[in-house]
């Protein structure tokens, strides 16, 4: 097989067009090598090593979040990875070994907009009102929840997702507030203009909650936030929570969620994520559930599609607006242009993002 200098795996649709025009792009402003072999392909790493078994991986290669590395593969030189993902958990316990970054801006805006979506939703019990009209029942409606500056809304995460989250929570008129472990380095980086407040202090004030945390799952780390929305939290809030999740769905487990939504604690749950989502989707498609979080991301996705429940699910599609699309092409072939400024030695922007 032809040796490539970059391979661009799990590259579907508009991803893998965009990939090309912006290769071609920096080739035109003299960023990329005009002899630069470029392959784009939409098997993940282990599906295309299958079916090209004689095929040797460059030095730089891009992926999504399905791609396994083959352990040889990261043995010897250091390799370099761009996960074409805001999250790089599934990466994060290999950074020893290889250079990795991920896209930190690409999908911004459309993650926080989906964080909206889900607002209005929960807020306006969308599945009460969509039942209720097919009989043109008026007299009998849950009272919607108007967004106002009594509401309390505190986003978990305060970055650039949550950054944005915040400002459209705040310009939907809502007192907003936000949580973040780096909250002394951020304050000043978003020149005072977060309200910042403990954890502890959040569940007690909350009327909404969002969560846009990246997941860390390295164990020791301050930034470690596997389960950080325990029962035992939880469970602590205002009666008739509103609970959103948009990042991952390890942060917050389903089990608890529905839990408190059956006991009436939270009034309303948006998740564009899942724990363990490649588990998931194969149980979605027939596997049987064995574990507590599956079996309830079952039962809310179950409620949500009969309208029975105010609550809403989708397949971690937040960043799947199309501007993102194209800006997650653009931002993937700016770090391989990093990569290649600097000597093939490292990208300007790469994980650990935070330490300790």
């Amino acid at each position: 097989m032809e040796k490539y200098d970059i391979i661009h795996f799990e590259a579907l649709g508009a991803e893998a067009k965009h990939l090309e025009e912006e290769t071609i792009r920096g080739q035109r402003e003299n960023h990329l090598s005009k002899d630069l072999r470029s392959l784009v392909v939409p098997d993940t790493v282990q599906d295309f090593l299958k079916k090209n078994p004689d095929a040797v991986l460059p030095d730089i290669i891009t992926t999504k979040t399905h791609s396994v590395l083959p352990r040889d593969y990261l043995s010897g030189t250091k390799k370099n990875i761009v996960t074409r993902s805001a999250g790089y958990d599934h990466f994060e316990h290999l950074t020893d070994v290889a250079n990795f970054a991920s896209l930190r801006e690409y999908c911004v805006a459309a993650v926080a907009q989906t964080a909206m979506k889900f607002l209005y939703a929960t807020a306006g019990y969308l599945n009460h009102y969509t039942e209720n009209t097919r009989t043109f029942e008026r007299n009998k409606s849950i009272s919607f929840i108007e967004l106002t500056s009594d509401k309390v809304a505190t986003v978990f995460g305060l970055g650039k997702i949550g950054k944005k989250t915040y400002d459209l929570l705040a310009g939907n008129g809502l007192t907003t507030q936000g949580v973040d472990v780096r909250q002394n380095e951020l304050d000043t980086l978003y020149n005072h203009g977060v309200k910042f407040v403990s954890k502890e202090e959040a569940i007690e004030s909350s009327d909404i909650i969002v969560n846009t945390m990246n997941l860390t799952k390295t164990t020791g780390s301050r930034f470690f936030n596997v389960n950080y929305f325990p029962k035992e939290y939880l469970s602590q809030a205002k009666t008739g929570l509103l609970f959103i999740n948009v990042t991952r769905g390890e942060i917050a487990p389903e089990s608890v969620l529905l839990e408190l939504y059956d006991k009436k604690i939270i009034a309303g749950i948006g998740v564009d994520v899942f724990s363990e989502e490649n588990i998931f989707s194969k149980i979605v498609n027939g596997q049987v559930p064995e574990k507590a979080d599956h079996i309830a991301a079952m039962e809310m996705l179950e409620r949500s599609c009969s309208r029975s429940a105010n609550i809403y699910i989708q397949p971690h599609q937040a960043f799947n607006s199309d501007l993102a699309a194209i800006n997650k092409a653009r931002e993937a072939i700016r770090h391989v242009i990093a990569w290649y400024k600097n000597d093939k030695k490292r990208f300007d922007e790469q994980l650990p993002y935070y330490k300790g």
